[in-house]
């Protein structure tokens, strides 16, 4: 896939001058940012519209200013991941880095569409009224506790922080309901069964923002003591086996489960049927299954990253089922060249695939790599890795264009356990399994795979029917 990121010139406005925050700032959101003018949220808006053309956003495999992106095709159809990093994507010091793993008959549309809309979501929050009216009154009630000279330096700063988080939080999961309740009601776009992961971070200055759901991961390369390099993993793969997520599902009377010959890969089912066996407890769409306990809120944490920080890695599960966290931070660490480092991971956990499972088929693979330094190599280093300053400015007109086939080269456990050999699938039968990898609406004749053959995208097994208003009598 060719490279798509913009060259355009930022549009200006008067909003905020001589590096002031703004008007969000009260609640301890500052834009920082270098002393010019900066765009405001409506000149975002408006060029969202046209969203393929939006400046400094990357969406196919590629590199930015300080980012590397690769995703590679599975053996088992149409690419169903997602990824996109859109750095100056709320004031020139914020980045927006997201990855998104469909499941089920349409869940590359539905990981598409979530890395459409979802940042746009975000960015739409901080102009709605709720969080006018939460300033006010968070600032009228920090007047009644306090006067600022009251307030010593770190009361002023626990109180920004609290502020800060309280907002992106409420920003976070405000998006992500957005988002879920847009599927839902989308005429053209069918998410009964199926869904997407999504894991998401927003870097503004020296905050990270975290919000994901689903097993999708992002951990954090950073310095310890010694000068190593460590892996700090930054989000948990929300899989139905958790105490706290099962005791949701079975108080809302779904089911959860693991088939007989694949203990390690607890499932979610519905209370009167032996489907769709999800394997996660938090996705977007997945419609059958939100009665029952599948939710779409995400988990939210925010950090303050230190000069110790060197990285961030995103990465779908076709990833972590083969590589551990500390072996994505070793191949990232050692790439040659920075602009490599995502398709470095990906061709490492292709390989890694191969070894273990050498009758199995490949997961999809997406990779984000976010550099903290800001640094990536030179021209001529990116053009050596095969993205050459063309293809990287290619498709900013509006014309990008996305493949449904994706790439046949390969992509790479601390296993999450979502994978299932052909010897381990031996016993499996009864159960008929949708690929859910296809890119039209495709005849049931043409989905008869199975899990007997070799490891599958198994996120969900069976497409279901739509089922009535009518319940089966207890």
């Amino acid at each position: 896939m060719g490279g798509c990121v913009s060259t355009s010139s930022h549009s200006t406005s008067s909003s905020q001058s001589n590096g002031e925050s703004a008007s969000s700032s009260c609640l301890g959101i500052e834009f920082r940012g270098r002393k010019r003018t900066k765009r405001t949220f409506s000149d975002h808006v408006y060029a969202l519209q046209k969203l393929s053309s939006a400046p400094n956003r990357i969406f196919m495999n590629g590199k930015s200013r300080c980012s590397c992106i690769f995703t590679q095709q599975g053996r088992k159809g149409i690419n169903q991941d997602a990824m996109v990093v859109w750095e100056d994507f709320m004031s020139e010091d914020t980045i927006f880095c997201g990855v998104f793993d469909g499941h089920g008959p349409y869940g590359h549309l539905v990981a598409r569409k979530v890395r459409d809309t979802l940042p746009i979501k975000l960015l739409s929050f901080f102009q709605s009224p709720q969080l006018k009216q939460k300033s006010s009154a968070k600032t009228c009630f920090q007047r009644n506790l306090k006067t600022p000279r009251e307030c010593d330096d770190s009361e002023k700063d626990r109180f920004a922080e609290d502020s800060l988080n309280s907002v992106w939080r409420d920003a976070f999961l405000n998006s992500y309901k957005a988002m879920d309740k847009e599927l839902r009601s989308h005429p053209n776009l069918d998410c009964f069964c199926s869904g997407s992961t999504a894991v998401t971070i927003v870097k503004q200055g020296s905050n990270l923002f975290v919000g994901y759901i689903g097993d999708s991961r992002a951990i954090l390369a950073s310095k310890d003591v010694n000068d190593s390099t460590v892996a700090v993993q930054l989000t948990v793969d929300l899989k139905p086996d958790l105490p706290r997520e099962a005791e949701r599902i079975k108080r809302c009377k779904g089911r959860v489960f693991a088939l007989q010959d694949e203990p390690e890969v607890s499932r979610v089912w519905l209370p009167f049927d032996d489907a769709p066996g999800l394997a996660m407890a938090r996705a977007f769409g997945d419609f059958c299954l939100k009665e029952y306990g599948v939710i779409s809120i995400p988990e939210f944490s925010h950090r303050t990253l230190t000069d110790a920080d060197q990285f961030i890695v995103l990465a779908s599960d076709g990833v972590w089922d083969v590589l551990s966290n500390e072996e994505v931070v070793e191949i990232v660490s050692s790439t040659p060249t920075r602009s490599s480092a995502a398709r470095s991971v990906v061709d490492s956990a292709a390989r890694e695939w191969k070894l273990k499972y050498p009758t199995s088929k490949m997961d999809d693979c997406a990779v984000v790599c976010l550099f903290l330094d800001g640094k990536m190599d030179s021209e001529s280093d990116c053009e050596e890795q095969g993205f050459s300053s063309a293809t990287l400015r290619s498709n900013h007109s509006g014309t990008a264009v996305e493949s449904d086939d994706g790439q046949r080269s390969e992509p790479c456990l601390q296993r999450n356990n979502t994978v299932r050999s052909s010897e381990d699938s031996s016993s499996f039968g009864g159960l008929p399994v949708d690929e859910g990898e296809t890119g039209d609406a495709v005849p049931a004749d043409d989905q008869n795979w199975s899990g007997l053959e070799g490891v599958t995208r198994v996120n969900s097994l069976v497409q279901l029917p739509r089922f009535s208003d009518e319940r089966p009598v207890s």
